[in-house]
């Protein structure tokens, strides 16, 4: 699925990853619902946070496979690296724990580079077990 990059937008990504997943037999209220309707949260918030480029959308993919979720936020910024490891930032810093969070729910979790096809960029990926 692909979304302006809007705050709305990252919203609605989480909401609709909800919806897929029960349709998909994970219901709203499971464990592995919440855990990726939160995930999503996070990436979608931060490809429209930091990975926003004028113009250019961010994408949401999931899949759903035996015993494994998957999924993938992908935005077109190049030079906005996301760290290969999760940090804990200063108590006093304001954000930098969304990855903690990601990190903390999800089985693994990693960072590509995007095809030059249809756009350069970057996906965040996180897989659940279910």
């Amino acid at each position: 699925m692909r979304f302006t990059s809007t705050p709305r937008s990252a919203r609605l990504a989480r909401r609709l990853t909800a919806v897929r997943l029960d349709q998909w037999g994970i219901p709203y209220d499971s464990p592995v619902s919440e855990a990726a309707v939160l995930i999503v949260a996070e990436l979608a918030g931060n490809a429209v946070t930091h990975g926003h480029v004028r113009g250019r959308n961010f994408s949401l993919r999931l899949l759903c496979g035996p015993g494994r979720l998957r999924i993938e936020v992908s935005d077109t910024r190049t030079e906005a690296r996301v760290p290969r490891t999760a940090s804990a930032p200063r108590p006093d810093d304001e954000n930098g724990r969304g990855l903690l969070l990601v990190a903390a729910l999800a089985t693994r979790w990693g960072v590509a580079e995007r095809e030059p096809q249809p756009a350069p960029g970057k996906t965040v990926w996180a897989e659940l077990g279910h």
